[in-house]
């Protein structure tokens, strides 16, 4: 480091990595495309959230995550071996960058993607640990005790070996049924891969179908199945071509993509805790006594952007995160005589989760405090 830095201060740069799949274009109502983009987590998070501050890096209709994660770690990789030369502008002076991932952020699916891991499709559903079982296992009371708790934590090199292993097996008679049990038992599955094990597996149904002619000896099928792999994977090991976010230096793929509480929280908790209230006050006609206390409510310690009752009710099924954001903050206020005791209880939970989650910007029970008393028409004066 001190060679490559000739004197120089050196700084570590650790990089924020978003991927998703978005809409290309605006004549068409979904045309699927993949996008990352990079943040520099050094910045305050006022400068982070800033359109400015977050970069563009590639984006593809063709190329899949893995491809593009591909591209992006040797990229990474390559920066971080040579440095970035910068000029500091504060110490007037020019400086050596070390840059290094940090995190990969995306939604859960996206996530679940990039640690080669089914997602909710699988007996294992989480990505970062062992957690679940069987259907019939999980259906039981010790099974459903079991999902409260963190199970055995996941690691690269394991999720390598089951890709690894997949690969292998394709070549084998019964393939298919097979890798679907070994994916069912682990949870494992390389989407980057999937191309290739589905191609040797339907190559090697027909070689040992009854329509070959003359009819092959199974190390025949075996030997002609491994040719089209290695060309396949263009001559190269299957350690090399499997997730590259599995072998990437100071990343743990499975513990280095945070929980996205956009849709884990807000579009999921909320979201569906929000209808069945809404279905137990629309079933008593309160509906419209519902929107009337919205209405009523003064917002002005909720920081909120906007909040508009009328829209709310009458969108009630299809709303977005910023309304379930402005709803879990002022449910407790308007419904504690329209539900049962055990729903308002619910709501005071949420509520509490919700401001625990993004009100980070000053002390949280404060923040809490002034909202709470804002919405009674109180004000809050803080005493030395």
């Amino acid at each position: 480091m001190r060679e490559r830095a000739r004197g120089r201060m050196c700084y570590s740069v650790p990089l924020i990595i978003f991927m998703d799949d978005v809409s290309g274009n605006i004549s068409k109502q979904w045309n699927k495309h993949f996008v990352a983009y990079m943040s520099n987590g050094n910045l305050p998070r006022e400068m982070i959230e800033k359109e400015f501050c977050v970069r563009f890096v590639t984006s593809s209709p063709h190329a899949s995550p893995m491809e593009l994660m591909q591209a992006i770690r040797d990229s990474i990789s390559a920066a971080a071996e040579s440095g970035v030369d910068a000029w500091d502008c504060m110490n007037d002076e020019e400086v050596l960058l070390l840059v290094y991932a940090l995190f990969f952020t995306g939604d859960n699916p996206m996530q679940a993607e990039l640690c080669s891991q089914l997602g909710l499709q699988g007996n294992f559903f989480c990505r970062t640990c062992y957690v679940g079982g069987t259907r019939d296992f999980k259906s039981s009371l010790e099974g459903y005790a079991s999902l409260f708790k963190e199970g055995r934590s996941r690691h690269p090199s394991e999720t390598a070996e089951e890709i690894s292993k997949q690969v292998r097996t394709s070549i084998q008679p019964g393939a298919q049924s097979e890798i679907e049990n070994i994916r069912r038992s682990s949870g494992v599955r390389d989407t980057g891969l999937d191309e290739v094990i589905s191609t040797i597996v339907e190559m090697g149904k027909k070689l040992r179908g009854k329509l070959t002619q003359p009819p092959l000896s199974e190390s025949d099928i075996k030997n002609r199945l491994r040719e089209e792999l290695q060309d396949l994977l263009q001559q190269r090991e299957v350690k090399d071509c499997i997730n590259p976010l599995l072998g990437l230096p100071g990343v743990d793929i499975h513990k280095d993509t945070p929980t996205e509480i956009l849709h884990t929280v807000l579009l999921g908790v909320v979201k569906y805790f929000w209808a069945q209230t809404v279905a137990l006050i629309e079933k008593a006609k309160s509906l419209s006594l519902l929107q009337a206390r919205m209405q009523s409510l003064t917002t002005h310690g909720l920081n909120l952007p906007s909040f508009a009752p009328e829209y709310i009710c009458h969108y009630r099924g299809g709303l977005i995160g910023k309304h379930f954001k402005s709803i879990a903050q002022v449910m407790p206020f308007i419904i504690y005589d329209l539900v049962p005791s055990n729903v308002l209880d619910a709501w005071n939970v949420i509520g509490d989760l919700v401001m625990l989650l993004w009100h980070t910007e000053i002390d949280d029970r404060e923040k809490y405090l002034v909202s709470c008393l804002s919405l009674c028409g109180l004000e809050y004066y803080a005493l030395d």
